[in-house]
């Protein structure tokens, strides 16, 4: 668009999410692989089970020696125990490990699918690098959370009760001990779980700078070097890497201090039971082969409460991408198209020309800013040109954003064929229409897949015939590989012109009922701007065709031309008429030689 394109504005505001919210996102992405997160929940309680028997084997197995009995039996039974144990436990893993990496797959694909269906005024508000950074990184931290922490806390809870349970059968004096040492430290360990969300969730959010900051660079790419911006692009970067980096490592550290807290506690409950069980076995109290096992609990312990402590740290860090992904998902977004079975290759048959009328159309991006259409009407009938023109901002390029609905009318109606564009579904609207940038975008790939990417079902002979109509016949001689030739990023080993008419050629191979042609022909030369200009008069034949113009050569033969002032129609005419009756329009003409100076 010109002028009156939409502005840009900071991203707006997150809110986090609550505990309650968070959880329940983290459900819904669970949820329908809960069987496999069960399994998983299973295999890790069948090797946790076989680590809860091993002290009170070990117990049976020092009496035994005490007694002087044979001990065979039971260090095959530890063996078991162990080899058993570890199996199921490193099967349970790998089928955890597969469900989070299927859990990040669902993520990324339902917001690849919300992302490419935005409305382009959310689109237009938030970077595009942030967005991807939310289907990249993001995911990627959802992966933890998602199973790891929820069968950690799961087993790391059951273990735990159930090494208590043993332990407390073992001896209620040293269970009392070890429970008070280790609710201390980990009173003060929880202090920290939350300066680790804060942390992750800044990290992230500088991640997302990265890519905002490379991909403005990136796309435009030439300039940067054009204008020797290399070193200032590069400390932007780095300054964003610089955030990413320091929030990191503060994330590190607390979680350092977390993880390190169960050990620290586990030394110090042991060494508390070392000393009053010791005083325990010396008056008689307890025998020594119950010390022994008391203490395996001990360290069995290690496991469950750093699983516990693992699950909080991953779900403080997989909270803060949380929040960020849902944002997305609530994000406005289009209705999805409608599918009803193989849709048919488009232009087959007789299409008739579509009608289009504006009735008292005002628009404005948001409350708070001015409008750009008001009271807009005016009535193209069917199949010839109609042209709008008039200065930058005037609100000309908006009238095709209306039309294909990528805004809505803030008030009165666009009709298309006599019905409200807001009743027709996005779809059925978009595929009768051919609608070509005023920047003639090329998507990456070969010239092939650009020329079928909206109408994909065209054949060879229908992409000769476009070629030859557009002048890329000669284009496509001279490629390597010829339709195979990859055109680079954006289209960058093409020219201006090239860019242009492939776009246009895109927009024919559709045969569009209704054609919209932004600055269509801005860069083309002479010669190709006229062999276009007879192209889209033998379309306007049988077509209804849009042009937004600032050259008027283009559109002095047009049915009609409407000329826009400050987002008004100030007047609708041919070329002569106008050039007598529209002041605005004659000064038009007459400063791009058109007609005298008057």
């Amino acid at each position: 668009m010109n002028t009156a394109s939409a502005p840009t504005t900071d991203e707006p505001c997150e809110a986090p999410l609550s505990a309650l919210e968070t959880v329940k996102a983290l459900c819904a992405y669970v949820r329908p692989h809960r069987w496999p997160v069960a399994l998983g929940l299973v295999c890790a309680l069948v090797g946790a089970a076989g680590g809860l028997l091993q002290p009170l084997a070990t117990k049976t197995l020092v009496d035994r020696l005490a007694t002087g009995g044979t001990i065979a039996g039971i260090l095959i039974a530890l063996t078991v125990l162990v080899v058993l144990g570890t199996a199921v436990e490193a099967f349970g893993a790998y089928v955890l490990e597969r469900t989070a990496e299927s859990v990040v797959l669902a993520a990324r694909r339902t917001l690849v699918g919300r992302l490419l269906r935005l409305r382009i005024a959310e689109w237009e508000r938030i970077p595009p690098g942030d967005l991807m950074s939310r289907v990249t990184s993001d995911t990627t931290l959802l992966r933890a959370v998602s199973t790891q922490a929820v069968v950690s806390a799961a087993t790391g809870a059951v273990t735990f009760v159930a090494a208590i349970v043993m332990m407390a059968f073992l001896d209620v004096v040293l269970l009392g001990v070890t429970l008070g040492v280790v609710v201390l430290v980990g009173g003060a360990a929880a202090l920290v779980m939350p300066r680790i969300a804060r942390a992750t969730e800044r990290s992230q959010e500088a991640v997302g700078e990265i890519s905002v900051a490379l991909e403005r660079v990136f796309g435009a790419f030439r300039t940067v070097k054009a204008s020797g911006a290399e070193e200032r692009e590069t400390a932007h970067v780095e300054a964003a890497a610089r955030r990413a980096w320091r929030h990191g490592v503060k994330s590190a550290k607390w979680e350092a201090v977390a993880g390190s807290a169960d050990e620290l506690a586990v030394q110090l409950a042991f060494l508390a039971v070392l000393a009053v069980g010791g005083a325990r076995v010396a008056s008689g109290e307890i025998p020594v082969s119950t010390l022994i096992a008391f203490l395996l609990y001990l360290f069995y312990l290690i496991e469950p409460v750093s699983k516990l402590v693992d699950a909080v740290s991953h779900y403080q860090e997989g909270a803060a991408a949380i929040s960020r992904i849902v944002y997305v998902e609530r994000l406005s977004t289009e209705p999805p198209a409608q599918r009803k079975g193989a849709l048919p290759r488009q232009g087959t048959g007789v299409q008739r020309p579509a009608s289009v009328r504006f009735e008292d159309v005002s628009f404005r991006y948001r409350p708070a800013l001015p409008y750009i259409h008001q009271k807009v009407g005016f009535e193209v009938p069917g199949a010839g040109m109609t042209a709008f023109v008039g200065l930058s901002g005037a609100g000309k390029s908006t009238v095709f954003a209306l039309i294909e609905r990528f805004y809505e009318a803030t008030g009165g109606r666009v009709l298309v064929d006599g019905k409200d564009v807001r009743d027709w579904s996005l779809s059925e609207l978009r595929s009768a229409i051919g609608y070509v940038e005023q920047d003639a975008p090329v998507l990456a790939g070969t010239l092939r897949e650009n020329l079928l990417f909206a109408a994909p079902g065209a054949t060879d002979d229908d992409i000769r015939g476009v070629l030859a109509r557009t002048k890329l016949d000669t284009l496509v001689g001279r490629l390597p590989h010829g339709l195979d030739t990859p055109v680079g990023h954006r289209g960058s080993t093409l020219s201006g012109g090239e860019r242009q008419r492939i776009a246009i050629a895109r927009a024919l191979l559709r045969r569009p009922r209704l054609l919209l042609l932004d600055e269509a022909t801005s860069q083309l030369d002479a010669v190709n701007e006229l062999v276009l200009r007879d192209v889209v008069a033998e379309v306007a034949r049988e077509t209804t065709v849009l042009v937004v113009a600032h050259r008027l050569s283009t559109v002095t033969d047009a049915d009609r031309i409407v000329v826009m002032d400050t987002g008004r129609v100030r007047a609708v005419g041919t070329h002569e008429e106008l050039v007598v009756q529209d002041r605005l329009y004659g000064q038009l003409a007459a400063t791009q030689f058109l007609v005298p100076t008057r």
